[in-house]
């Protein structure tokens, strides 16, 4: 398990490549409205990644998430949204391409990642 330290100095960027240091094959996104649940989110809804946290939420609580392989996607996604007031969308390397996991929110970090590096 690890922790990310959430707060409105860091930059998205940071935070993603911290989440991705964890899980190689795995991306995070961030948008500017949430999906629902088993939905993509829109690429015009996506969040330059070179903002700062605060510039890119309304919820300014700072903290640290957690994040480990059993955690199901729908979870950290969900995890983001309540505490921090952040929209994320986990991706999935599928060769040469990055797919939402809309369909596979119920697998876990590990399982999508897993997955991805067989097709890597």
């Amino acid at each position: 398990m690890t922790e990310i330290e959430v707060n409105d100095n860091k930059t998205l960027e940071q935070i993603q490549a911290e989440f991705k240091g964890h899980f190689p094959y795995l991306k995070l996104e961030f948008y500017s409205s949430e999906h629902g649940e088993g939905e993509g989110s829109a690429k015009s809804e996506m969040i330059d990644a070179h903002l700062t946290i605060g510039e890119a939420r309304t919820k300014h609580e700072m903290g640290e998430i957690s994040i480990h392989g059993n955690q199901k996607v729908s979870t950290l996604e969900g995890n983001f949204h309540d505490a921090f007031g952040l929209n994320v969308q986990v991706f999935r390397k599928s060769g040469a391409i990055w797919l939402q996991t809309t369909t596979t929110d119920e697998w876990t970090l590990s399982e999508q990642n897993q997955t991805a590096s067989e097709f890597a």
